[in-house]
């Protein structure tokens, strides 16, 4: 009798992908699920071997086929029997997280927060997975999702370091002098405090006086520069930490920015990542007469425009509705995935050809349509907050060919203006940019 083989079982397979920018050479993981195949012998088997023993891996692995059999009440069930089996990590940070994304597709949102907190603590989820699965997109656009990425930038023990971390190796590449300032800050801070341990007792012997007491005057300004240079060194470390947290804050913006999706005028999806190098985004976000009029606006100056790969991005508050989608297993909508490119190595080989670069610029038109609006309201919400803009106003944000946002402000933009400012996409300055 033949022997059964089983093949190699796997519950996912991380594929990298940049995390942030090309530019840092920062990788993350992207969870893909993938199901566990087992093949039978053709031949008559034993009793044994026609019960199969559950473990964590089975659970796992069932509860992916029932949720791509839209049964996803059973499939969370499925999870929760994984987590309860004594699973190893790689196992607990499957059943976690597809656990999160069971939850996401009920809308029950605080109860996904805690699944994936608990895996970003415990089982080192790298959070560049939670925002860039399309599975997750509507846990993106919930409160408890901005509660859980402000959690990730700070990091501690709640919630784990990895995503900081990520953040703060962006943040040493925009700004590789900050170390070095800081260092100088506790240097010197040293210094000015050991000289104060040596001044203080002059200055004491100087004020009861006596023979050889040192000059009251001469002393206490040496203690006075010490004290002023100690305040002022500390004060700068403080202003520079503070610059510090601002500036990740505003890293987290941009990489939420850069996975926000888009409908190119070829019906195509992509995500403004992809088109770095390619397109300068402005997003015109307000009610719909004020982007109805700027987009008018705009038409006069359309050939100047995509002369310097201008992207006009709609985004009118308030007037999108959520459309009932008949969901079934994890990603988007039939419809919708075949637009979406592949987010595996074979796309990231294919997205560096030059061939393909040519491609996505070619369905690179004047306008664009956003998808997932909930995701990009909140984000513009968001950065009006850190600008000191009131939530819902009328702004345009302008991004680089680098994806970052080169400025923005209230109302809709000056287009003369941006024809001005904004050099060709031939221009020396433009090749700089990116």
């Amino acid at each position: 009798m033949a022997t059964p083989t089983t093949p190699p079982h796997l519950l996912f397979s991380p594929n990298h992908r940049p995390f942030f920018s090309p530019k840092t050479h920062l990788r993350s993981l992207k969870a893909r699920r993938v199901f566990m195949a087992s093949s039978s012998s053709s031949s008559s088997s034993s009793p044994s071997s026609e019960h199969s023993v559950q473990s964590a891996e089975s659970c796992v692995n069932l509860g992916l086929s029932l949720f791509s059999k839209g049964r996803v009440k059973d499939a969370l069930l499925q999870f929760e029997t994984a987590l309860a089996l004594d699973p190893n990590p790689i196992e607990a940070q499957a059943a976690l997280y597809n656990k999160a994304c069971c939850h996401a597709y009920r809308g029950e949102g605080t109860k996904a927060a805690e699944c994936l907190r608990t895996a970003l603590r415990d089982y080192n989820l790298k959070f560049s997975t939670i925002l860039n699965d399309p599975d997750l997109a509507s846990f993106r656009a919930l409160p408890e999702f901005k509660e859980l990425q402000e959690e990730a930038r700070l990091g501690g023990e709640d919630i784990g370091s990895s995503f900081r971390r990520d953040l703060k190796l962006i943040s040493e590449v925009q700004a590789p002098f900050r170390g070095v300032r800081r260092f100088f800050y506790v240097a010197l801070s040293a210094a000015a405090g050991i000289s104060m341990f040596f001044t203080i007792p002059r200055l004491i012997r100087a004020i009861q006086g006596g023979d050889g007491a040192p000059d009251i005057w001469e002393t206490a300004g040496n203690a006075a520069i010490n004290i002023g240079g100690i305040i002022v060194l500390v004060a700068l470390f403080i202003w520079d930490n503070k610059k510090e947290e601002e500036q990740l804050a505003q890293i987290s913006r941009d990489e939420t920015l850069s996975r926000l999706p888009l409908r190119l005028s070829t019906n195509r999806i992509v995500e403004l990542v992809q088109l770095r190098d390619t397109a300068r985004p402005v997003i015109l976000a307000g009610t719909k007469e004020s982007v109805t009029r700027a987009i008018e606006k705009a038409e006069r100056f359309r050939t100047e425009l995509l002369k310097r790969g201008v992207l006009l991005v709609p985004v009118i508050f308030g007037s999108y509705k959520k459309a009932p989608v008949e969901k079934k297993g994890f990603g988007l909508p039939t419809k919708a995935a075949t637009s979406l490119p592949s987010i595996g190595e074979d796309f990231e080989k294919r997205a560096q050809s030059i061939s393909a670069k040519s491609l996505l610029k070619a369905e690179v038109r004047f306008k664009a349509e956003i998808v997932s609006p909930e995701e990009w309201e909140r984000w513009i919400r968001d950065q009006q907050k850190s600008e000191g803009v009131t939530p819902g106003e009328d702004v345009y944000i302008i991004l680089r060919l680098d994806g970052r946002v080169r400025r923005s402000g209230k109302g809709m933009p000056d287009w003369s203006q941006i024809v001005k400012e904004l050099p060709p996409l031939e221009a020396l300055l433009s090749k700089l940019e990116r």
